[in-house]
């Protein structure tokens, strides 16, 4: 007699309507939180419309939209170039316009950022995509410091805002190029492979040049754009609440007139291409005060370290940006006393 064994026909509860239903409430859709959301903003329009009033939320929106207008174009732009050169430029360009010993490659980097029409915005992901390239770190980043403070529509910007004093420019140009040499050395001597993470890019294996590129264009603004929002954000709350009569007592002291000039530059994260005419109004400060302020502002502030933190990693960015800030004083202030 034969026996036959009868299995259980096995349900999907993928095709059942209810479990569809019932998992389906068990999670929020982003159409329903839009809705929530849109529902509490209606409820509290009243208080928040009180808060948006306030003079300091005013100076909050002003900086962060300040910040956002200035730096994002330039943004864009270096997004552009960092894809450009991770898709049509050759990893051999790179070993033959730089020199193969990374001692000498440093200086013709710096000096090859004046060539960039971009700010800091730009430079960071320019600078990421010479890493991935193959260029040696060292080098990426004397051009990533350089670049934003030697390139020609800077350099006329600061002698536009100094009409009276032409040895701005010249001492802009120097202590910056002295900066960025300095740190990529700095590095070559003591830089380790495990702080400085490699920027992370998308594959494009099989994909035309043109779907690489802006495949490329996609991922880098959406990375660098978030940090620079966050660096946007942090600068805005610290301008606005920083007491105004605190720039007036610094002025009146020679030291403190330097380091109050470049702790404002790190916080108020104003483009490079409008930094000297800022720098211009501070007329206050003596002109070492204020070159301090412009040579510090495109090395380091508070959205080039978001960003920083967010092309190379967390621990090159705490590292980095502290001996930047240091150095830059020190050489403004020596690079003052010669020229200025």
């Amino acid at each position: 007699m034969a026996i036959t064994k009868t299995v259980p026909q096995r349900t999907d509860d993928r095709s059942d309507p209810a479990s569809s239903v019932e998992a389906e409430g068990r999670h929020l859709n982003s159409p329903l939180l839009l809705t929530m959301l849109m529902l509490v903003l209606v409820l509290l329009q009243s208080p928040i419309r009180r808060a948006l009033a306030a003079p300091v939320m005013q100076s909050w929106t002003t900086v962060f939209v300040a910040v956002m207008v200035q730096a994002l174009p330039f943004l864009v732009l270096g997004v552009l170039l960092s894809a450009a050169i991770a898709v049509f430029v050759p990893p051999s360009f790179f070993a033959r316009a730089l020199p193969s010993r990374p001692a000498l490659a440093v200086p013709v980097a710096s000096a090859a950022g004046a060539v960039l029409p971009g700010c800091e915005c730009a430079s960071v992901p320019v600078a990421g995509a010479l890493v991935r390239r193959g260029v040696t770190p060292a080098a990426a980043l004397a051009f990533l410091l350089s670049a934003p403070a030697i390139n020609p529509i800077v350099l006329t910007a600061t002698a536009v805002a100094f009409p009276g004093d032409p040895e701005m420019v010249l001492a802009r140009l120097v202590a910056s190029l002295l900066v960025a040499c300095a740190m990529g050395w700095l590095w070559l001597r003591l830089g380790r492979t495990d702080w400085l993470k490699p920027p992370s890019h998308p594959s494009h294996d099989g994909q035309s040049r043109g779907e690489a590129f802006w495949g490329s264009v996609r991922h880098d603004v959406m990375h660098a754009g978030g940090f620079l929002v966050v660096g946007a954000m942090a600068a805005a709350t610290l301008k606005a609440v920083a007491p105004e009569s605190w720039l007036r007592t610094a002025a009146e002291n020679p030291v403190l007139a330097v380091l109050a000039l470049a702790i404002l530059a790190v916080v108020l994260s104003i483009c490079s291409e409008a930094d000297a005419f800022v720098a211009a109004s501070l007329s206050q400060f003596s002109l070492t005060a204020r070159l301090t302020f412009l040579v510090v502002g495109p090395m380091i502030d508070l959205k080039l370290f978001a960003m920083q933190a967010g092309t190379f990693g967390r621990a090159f960015a705490l590292r980095f940006a502290p001996a930047t800030f240091a150095l830059a004083v020190l050489v403004s202030v020596l690079t003052g006393a010669v020229i200025l």
